[in-house]
């Protein structure tokens, strides 16, 4: 039994190497072309980069490693994999010097009973319109964001998985996202669910817009517990002006407590474990 498991862990550790030796090559690339994409150039010249970082990222999400492979050194793409390792997020964002926002996503979702996975695309272009709270959205109509982290639940038997996420929007706000996704059998997705409970309300996504010069810190705590700065005006006189909003110093949460998440106000962050 000793012999098998250091034979096993010997074989996912070359494997792994392989993995990175693999695509030793495209990071390179990749961090020449994010990089390329910070400096002075023409509208059409970040197109023609960005088009090739797609063609990049759309060979790597499908390549068989996609789950055991990270690449380290590029700061400006997205990469999360969920604590089950069935749902790999990639993301990035392409801004023009006209304040034009792109946002690109691949989700890969594994299927645990067949190893098979499926890819799926999303696409969107930041347009200023709020992110409706009680609707759920598609790949074709989706928001776009940055998704940074990923939690699976259950809900009503079924699993979905929280995500949270980012959009930088446009020079005056930032917006900051808790949004839910189910992959359906026929691989396609779903975003929303109404599982959001702040005592009164119920939706599909929590929401939070904010001065772009401020900081906001939302995370999770636990596979069970969001916490997140409260926001609130930086004066009375500029309630529900939200690029006048940043956090006040104390904090709220969502737990999953019996298939909902449900909201906290005012929480002790230092009695969180």
């Amino acid at each position: 039994m000793k012999r098998k498991l250091i034979l096993s862990f010997l074989a996912l550790l070359f494997t792994n190497l392989f993995a990175q030796q693999q695509f030793y090559g495209m990071e390179q690339e990749l961090e020449k072309q994010f990089s390329r994409l910070r400096e002075r150039i023409s509208k059409q010249q970040k197109l023609e980069i960005n088009d090739s970082i797609v063609k990049s990222i759309e060979v790597y999400i499908k390549s068989d490693k996609i789950f055991r492979h990270r690449f380290e050194t590029l700061k400006f793409l997205g990469q999360i994999t969920s604590p089950d390792s069935l749902v790999k997020i990639v993301t990035w964002n392409l801004i023009l010097d006209d304040g034009t926002n792109y946002y690109h996503c691949y989700l890969v979702h594994r299927n645990s009973k067949s190893e098979s996975c499926s890819v799926i695309k999303l696409g969107a272009t930041h347009t200023g319109k709020p992110i409706n709270t009680d609707i759920t959205y598609s790949a074709s109509d989706w928001y776009g964001a940055l998704y940074y982290d990923i939690r699976p639940f259950l809900f009503h038997d079924d699993t979905y998985y929280a995500v949270l996420g980012i959009d930088y929007g446009n020079s005056l706000t930032t917006r900051k996202i808790i949004d839910v996704i189910m992959f359906s059998p026929g691989g396609g997705i779903m975003l929303g669910l109404p599982c959001f409970n702040n005592g009164s309300v119920i939706s599909n996504r929590v929401v939070f817009e904010y001065a772009a010069s401020a900081v906001m810190s939302l995370k999770f705590e636990s596979d069970k517990s969001i916490v997140f700065d409260h926001l609130s005006p930086f004066t009375p006189e500029m309630k529900g002006n939200f690029q006048f909003y940043g956090p006040d110093f104390s904090f709220d949460s969502y737990d999953y407590e019996k298939g909902y998440w449900m909201m906290k106000s005012d929480i002790d962050i230092r009695n969180k474990d």
